[in-house]
């Protein structure tokens, strides 16, 4: 992670560098210098001065000021790597506790929707990137991390480099997903966006890949055209993805492993909102003599 000399001082300084040690990702330190610089804020004095109290204070004050749960949570997080680490001060968050974040069922798309918003996308490559998304069960971070090389017709696999978790795994390649993906190559090829090895979703410079950003509005604009007014994001087709299997009678165990998850329980989430199975139930109230 690199940041411009001038604005970094000794003591942030030395938090990166011990983040750089753990080989935390440039997301994670980003979160955290966020966090810090937060507090700092806050407190208009270094943060490493700060006692108990000050943090108790703060975090009073995010919960006041309307933050989200997940944001509290994630800036304790940040506080806690900076003050247990960098400046070995694990007493000062002796008063900070992680919010309890509400449970919500994800959002979940028909196969009718799925269908529709892939096709409104707006070019191939998006096209494309959906695809995958839906197809692969991949997260955002690892649609644009996909390079030319992942794809093992072969083997019918999508190699994930080093996906959440620092975790490097195979996902599934149906010969639909092979397909869409041949044409958006010969597309891209024919016009000269794609890198020998490179990325396989190139921005509008072919040396960097898709962000997550331009997908993300991507996806929008999708949802918009195809007249889906669910809550959508690029994680909804993941969701789907899972919800879809479960409903097509796939092992919870072998979905687990296709979305990478390193939990059962975080799969078996996805019991809840498989509506083909909850409709195929037989309720209690059916058995029930005539009154």
């Amino acid at each position: 992670m690199s940041l411009p000399r001038q604005s970094i001082s000794p003591l942030r300084q030395r938090m990166l560098e011990d983040m750089t040690l753990r080989k935390l990702s440039d997301k994670t330190q980003s979160a955290y210098v966020r966090a810090v610089r937060g507090f700092a804020g806050y407190l208009r004095r270094p943060p490493d001065t700060a006692s108990a109290e000050d943090l108790r204070r703060y975090q009073l004050h995010l919960v006041e000021t309307g933050v989200s749960p997940m944001s509290v949570n994630a800036a304790i997080t940040g506080l806690k790597f900076f003050f247990e680490v960098t400046v070995e001060r694990a007493d000062a968050l002796a008063k900070m506790s992680p919010v309890r974040v509400p449970h919500r069922l994800p959002v979940v798309l028909s196969r009718e929707e799925v269908a529709r918003l892939i096709e409104c996308a707006g070019n191939d490559k998006y096209r494309a990137a959906l695809s995958v998304a839906y197809g692969a069960g991949l997260r955002t971070s690892e649609v644009v991390g996909l390079k030319i090389g992942d794809i093992d017709s072969q083997r019918m696999v999508l190699r994930v480099d080093q996906g959440k978790g620092h975790r490097d795994r195979f996902a599934m390649l149906s010969p639909v997903l092979l397909q869409t993906l041949r044409v958006w190559w010969r597309t891209a090829h024919a016009q000269g966006k794609l890198l020998d090895g490179g990325w396989l979703f190139p921005g509008m410079n072919r040396v960097n890949p898709l962000t997550p950003r331009q997908l993300n509005r991507a996806i929008h604009a999708a949802a918009q055209a195809a007249g889906i007014d669910k809550r959508v994001s690029m994680h909804t087709l993941r969701h789907s993805f899972a919800t879809h299997l479960l409903e097509q009678k796939v092992d919870i165990r072998v979905i687990q492993v296709l979305l990478g998850h390193k939990k059962l329980e975080t799969t078996a989430l996805y019991a809840q909102v498989a509506t083909e199975i909850l409709r195929q139930v037989i309720s209690p109230l059916e058995g029930l003599p005539p009154g």
